[in-house]
């Protein structure tokens, strides 16, 4: 479990996994990062207080840096990825390990379950699972088929087919599990994907850690897009295509209003089509939203696109450089 600033969720995502009825033996490695809140102090005393937990120092404070520390700590020949802020369903392990001696997979994992607690976080958990927002993984709908995939979420590994592949790559801050899964891939190991696997995820609690999380994430897809360019599917360049399409629209409906050309003035079509789409496609949003959480989707999924795409578009500066916190 890679961990940095987790004080909310720590405690409930280590008991999910203490809680598992799994049959064999089991550690749970905490690579703990230099946090700016109690995680560190909530880390130790969850370990001192169980002998099935270790922590591991994680100076560096980066998600692959913490997972290749975990994988070479590791006692045992397969791995369960766990995050910080997510919660393994009830027989996730079990299953976890029927599927990897049955499919012969390198890795196995299942859905990303978004559940959140309030109104706002309701609103970022339905914008992950539905296909106008980040819905068009497989691992975002527990309505996917078993069978392989691309990638999944998270996911439980055979160590030997990590370390064959040379572990998690540390120059990928984000991204580093799919980077993995396509190394994986190309080296003709499979990843399965069964939606019996749940993990349930803890979304970002405000507007501003939404944005900052997804322009993250933008830039470095860009970056896997600069590495693997085949990976450039149409799911990853629409987001990209939007900021462009909304910036050129409104900038041309802008000279068109001050000069008087009726066709600039069309340019003002892209920023209200987009607008009707997000609004059409907040109207029939599940009904298990609340009305406080479907008053937010709008906001929240404009904020997914645009900082999404804004990200993707902007890139890392330079592969030296530090391209914010993560």
């Amino acid at each position: 479990m890679p961990v940095l600033n987790e004080e909310r969720h720590l405690e409930s995502s280590v008991r999910r996994v203490l809680d598992q009825s799994y049959a064999g033996e089991l550690e749970v490695i905490l690579a703990v990062g230099p946090s700016r809140d109690r995680t560190s102090e909530i880390a130790a005393a969850l370990a001192a207080a169980d002998p099935r937990l270790r922590v591991v120092d994680n100076p560096v404070g980066r998600t692959p840096h913490a997972l290749n520390l975990a994988v070479a700590a590791a006692r045992f020949d397969l791995i369960v990825r766990v995050d910080g802020h997510g919660e393994l369903a009830d027989g996730y392990i079990t299953r976890a390990v029927e599927l990897l001696q049955t499919t012969g997979a390198a890795n196995v994992g299942g859905v990303m379950d978004a559940r959140g607690q309030t109104p706002f976080e309701q609103a970022v958990a339905c914008a992950y699972s539905t296909r106008l927002g980040l819905g068009g993984s497989t691992f975002h709908l527990e309505t996917s088929p078993p069978g392989p995939a691309d990638t999944v979420f998270l996911g439980a590994f055979r160590k030997e087919a990590i370390a064959a592949v040379g572990g998690f790559d540390e120059t990928m801050w984000r991204a580093q599990d799919w980077e993995l899964n396509y190394r994986l891939r190309q080296a003709g190991e499979v990843i399965w994907f069964s939606p019996d696997l749940k993990v349930t995820y803890r979304p970002r609690s405000s507007l501003g850690a939404l944005v900052a999380q997804m322009y993250e994430t933008g830039k470095w897809r860009r970056e896997v897009v600069r590495r693997h360019p085949e990976t450039a599917g149409r799911r990853y360049l629409a987001p990209p295509v939007a900021v462009v399409g909304i910036g050129l629209g409104t900038a041309a409906g802008i000279v068109g209003r001050l000069t008087g050309q009726p066709v600039l003035k069309l340019g003002f079509a892209a920023p209200v089509g987009y607008l009707t789409l997000i609004l059409a496609g907040s109207a029939v949003a599940p009904r298990w939203l609340s009305p406080a959480a479907r008053a937010w989707l709008p906001l929240v999924l404009a904020a997914t696109h645009l900082s999404w795409g804004a990200g993707f578009l902007v890139g890392l500066r330079h592969p030296s450089a530090d391209p914010g916190p993560i």
